[in-house]
């Protein structure tokens, strides 16, 4: 399957998601939600991937998850924040960085249409 067409099933998703559920729930609430809705569509999930952090050659341990990788291949973050901020799309890209993706969604459920909450990411 092509990285377009499993983001087109993720964005279908996810948007299914918010308009069950609507605005103001807690991120974890979202992502077990879409992750069982992503299932449905038939796409494999990995939850709360570890990120490890390369220095040098040491590698640390900090505690850093993907939320949802969809495929091996696409990253999802999500959050139910009032706005994205310049650290959100820092924090998706280097996660894309750290685990050799480059596709990511910023995925904001805390918005009244989706569509304004939705952000591509290719590294």
């Amino acid at each position: 399957m092509l990285v377009n067409q499993i983001t087109e099933k993720i964005i279908g998703c996810a948007i299914e998601v918010h308009k069950r559920l609507g605005p103001g729930l807690l991120e974890s609430a979202y992502e077990e939600c879409l992750s069982y809705e992503i299932e449905r569509a038939g796409l494999t999930i990995d939850r709360q991937v570890p990120v490890p952090v390369v220095y040098r050659d040491i590698k640390l341990k900090c505690g850093y998850r993907i939320d949802i990788l969809v495929e091996k291949t696409v990253v999802l973050e999500l959050k139910s924040v009032e706005a994205f901020t310049p650290v959100h799309e820092a924090q998706i890209l280097t996660y894309m960085k750290l685990s050799n993706k480059t596709i990511g969604l910023l995925i904001n459920f805390n918005v009244l249409l989706l569509k304004n909450g939705i952000k591509r990411y290719m590294y």
